[in-house]
């Protein structure tokens, strides 16, 4: 249904949002994990740096119908985050990197696994 490189790409969101899980379970919390400035905040923000490049790649190389399993606001959130952290890395604020770790990435998870199970 989908392209390899669409599919692949979903399933680098997936690994990526997985690793973040693994570093907070490993910290015990969000904001334990966030604290950890040399290590696990890195991690993170790469990480989600990552995810908000594969929804661009997505976005330019025109899948569109993968693209329509994700809210809008999660994509263009995922971007303007990344802009955050690729222009500001010292000024990001780490209360809206928390809430998108909380709030936001179980549900772009679970939208991720949605495509992979329609393919």
């Amino acid at each position: 249904m989908f392209s390899i490189k669409a599919y692949e790409r979903v399933k680098l969101i997936v690994k990526k949002i997985n690793f973040i899980e693994a570093i907070v379970k490993e910290k015990g919390s969000v904001a334990k994990a966030l604290e950890d400035e040399q290590n696990s905040r890195a991690s993170i923000l790469m990480h989600l740096t990552s995810i908000a490049e594969q929804f661009d790649k997505l976005l330019h190389n025109g899948e569109l119908e993968v693209l329509a399993y994700f809210e809008k606001q999660d994509i263009k959130g995922s971007y303007e985050l990344r802009n955050f952290i690729a222009h500001d890395y010292e000024g990001v604020d780490l209360y809206i990197v928390e809430d998108v770790i909380i709030q936001r990435l179980p549900i772009i998870k679970q939208s991720a696994l949605s495509v992979l199970r329609a393919n």
